[in-house]
């Protein structure tokens, strides 16, 4: 009479726990930093309203970004709407256009200090366009690249040339 095996020997269940040591090492950090950077985001997103007040003065000004303040800074009311706090952002105040959000502590973003780190906004005016250069101080390294990482540093203009020959449609210049 042959035995039926019931159940899985000890060595295993010991292979199936550290297969899973291993994934799990590998996934909570990726996991904590996925966390981060979505913070990050709604950081971002969170002053997208001043972003848009702050372009909509400078180009109401004839691209001048010096009365473009928050009305706790001097500016008129209705111009730069009162940033209303998240649980990422505590503040913002926009001074000459300039947008500055203060972080919440204890959401995982602050470098060792443990001190509120700050996103800058700096308006880069070319003619009727306004682009963003962000800058990050007090943030971990990872939190602050994905801060920077597609924004634009600088306005700017180019211009370029080129020649060639082959088959197809299109033109140079």
């Amino acid at each position: 009479m042959k035995r039926v095996q019931q159940g899985f020997t000890l060595i295993e269940l010991m292979i199936v726990v550290a297969i899973i040591g291993i994934l799990a090492a590998v996934a909570i950090p990726q996991y904590q930093n996925y966390v981060l950077k979505s913070r990050m985001a709604n950081v971002l997103s969170s002053v997208d309203a001043l972003k848009t007040a702050v372009a909509v003065c400078v180009q109401e000004n004839g691209g001048d970004n010096a009365n473009c303040d928050d009305t706790a800074n001097g500016g008129a009311a209705g111009v730069i709407p009162t940033f209303s706090r998240t649980n990422e952002v505590t503040t913002a105040t926009v001074i000459n256009g300039q947008i500055v959000a203060t972080l919440a502590t204890g959401q995982g973003m602050e470098s060792v200090g443990g001190t509120a780190g700050t996103v800058t906004f700096t308006p880069n005016i070319n003619g009727t366009s306004v682009t963003w250069g962000i800058t990050t101080s007090g943030l971990k390294t990872d939190v602050a690249s994905a801060a920077t990482k597609n924004t634009a540093a600088a306005a700017g203009t180019g211009t370029g040339t080129g020649t060639g020959t082959g088959t197809g449609t299109g033109t140079g210049t």
